[in-house]
């Protein structure tokens, strides 16, 4: 990248979609979306790493904190909690929708974008699988005494 070149972020290259509570997009609530790093940071500030889990790459090198299956708060991601859908959605509704801690990931997927959410996710899946995505998924482990490395 030369000097005149732009970063983009994760936003900006995946913008908000619109509100949509369709059978697809109210389906897309069920299995928690992930966060950037930076975000799962602020929710982490605003005293909800509880409702969080820790999602592992399928190789185990590095991982990911996401909002947790509702049961399995705190904890690594569990298969047996996955069919109890995301900690933060109560009456098919996001408790984070509008607060700006909801995950890019939710906020990008929509039954209008088919096939675009999969990019999305492998773009975070990157920026977890660095120094900081680590560090912070360093910092979540030992504040709950999970051990991790």
């Amino acid at each position: 990248m030369n000097c005149t070149d732009k970063y983009i972020t994760l936003a900006e290259k995946y913008p908000p979609s619109e509100p949509c509570s369709c059978e697809a997009c109210t389906n897309y609530c069920r299995r928690p979306g992930w966060w950037t790093v930076k975000e799962a940071g602020a929710v982490l500030n605003n005293g909800l790493g509880y409702r969080m889990m820790l999602e592992l790459s399928p190789d185990f090198t590095f991982g990911v904190l996401s909002p947790s299956f509702k049961g399995n708060e705190g904890n690594f991601a569990l298969q047996i909690f996955s069919h109890n859908s995301c900690t933060f959605l109560k009456d098919n509704l996001c408790e984070l929708h509008n607060t700006g801690l909801q995950p890019l990931e939710c906020r990008f997927c929509h039954h209008s974008r088919k096939g675009e959410g999969i990019k999305c996710h492998l773009d975070i899946e990157k920026e977890w699988n660095s120094a900081a995505g680590q560090e912070l998924v360093k910092i979540w482990t030992h504040h709950f005494h999970i051990k991790f490395h």
